[in-house]
């Protein structure tokens, strides 16, 4: 039975479809200002406090590739989006029960933990919709300003930001079956993305407690490694995608027990 599946891919295209124009409206203001940037990089690295540096994870501004991981991947990407699936995700199974849909859809021949993999399992409308938009929005970009980013490392970037998005659903999901208003798990899924990129970011500025960071899913994605350096972390992407598998085990779990 997959017409859960096919129910809430539809609900998520208007979404996926504007949460891509709004990532394409910023990439616009961002490579507006890019030229101007690119010239004056050096004193504006200087000009930044260690701190910021650490959180947004700067480097080579004075490029194209480095511009871009360094702005629209490592803050709007890592933080934004990550929080939007978060949000998403937070509200599948939460809303269905208070709103005593839920009664409904397991009136119906299928399991609790059908439900919770064919809901999570619809968020591919999102991940690939956002995705390919970012992608042309971002190689159109690039051509307009006679910049040239490569295909493959773009691509790449976008393919190793998967996990870490599937991570911040993971966390949703864990918190629409545990919590019991919408309006909670929806804005605990946001803080605790938002709690998750802060502390990798501060804690990789002190050696004494980087290793606080190991705990963030945010320090195992690392757009400048792959667009700057060309170095894809498979082992890391890996790592995220065994830490949402246990999320996602986790909450159907929860869920298969909890009393509705």
């Amino acid at each position: 039975m997959t017409a859960i599946l096919r129910n809430e891919s539809g609900k998520l295209l208007h979404s996926s479809v504007l949460l891509t124009g709004m990532l394409a409206l910023l990439s616009a203001f961002m490579f507006a200002a890019y030229p101007g940037f690119a010239e004056e990089a050096e004193f504006v690295e200087e000009a930044f406090p260690p701190v910021l540096i650490g959180l947004f994870g700067f480097e080579a501004l004075h490029t194209i590739e480095g511009f871009v991981a360094s702005y629209l991947f490592s803050l709007i990407w890592i933080l934004f989006a990550g929080m939007f699936f978060a949000y998403v995700s937070a509200g599948l199974i939460v809303e269905d029960v208070r709103t005593r849909k839920m009664d409904l859809i397991l009136s119906n021949p299928v399991s609790r933990e059908s439900v919770v993999l064919q809901k999570v399992a619809a968020l591919w409308v999102p991940l690939v919709v956002v995705n390919a938009g970012l992608l042309v929005v971002l190689l159109v970009g690039a051509s307009v300003l006679g910049e040239s980013l490569d295909p493959v490392d773009l691509g790449m970037v976008l393919l190793l930001s998967v996990p870490y998005l599937l991570v911040c659903v993971g966390i949703g999901i864990v918190l629409s079956v545990t919590v019991d208003r919408v309006e909670t798990a929806q804005a605990s899924a946001l803080g605790l993305v938002f709690i998750l990129w802060l502390v990798d970011g501060l804690s990789d500025m002190d050696p004494d407690f980087e290793w606080i960071g190991t705990f963030t899913p945010s320090r195992y994605f690392t757009p400048t490694d792959v667009l700057v350096h060309q170095e894809y972390a498979y082992g890391d992407a890996g790592i995220l995608l065994a830490v949402f598998l246990v999320l996602l085990g986790l909450a159907v779990v929860i869920f298969a027990r909890r009393d509705i």
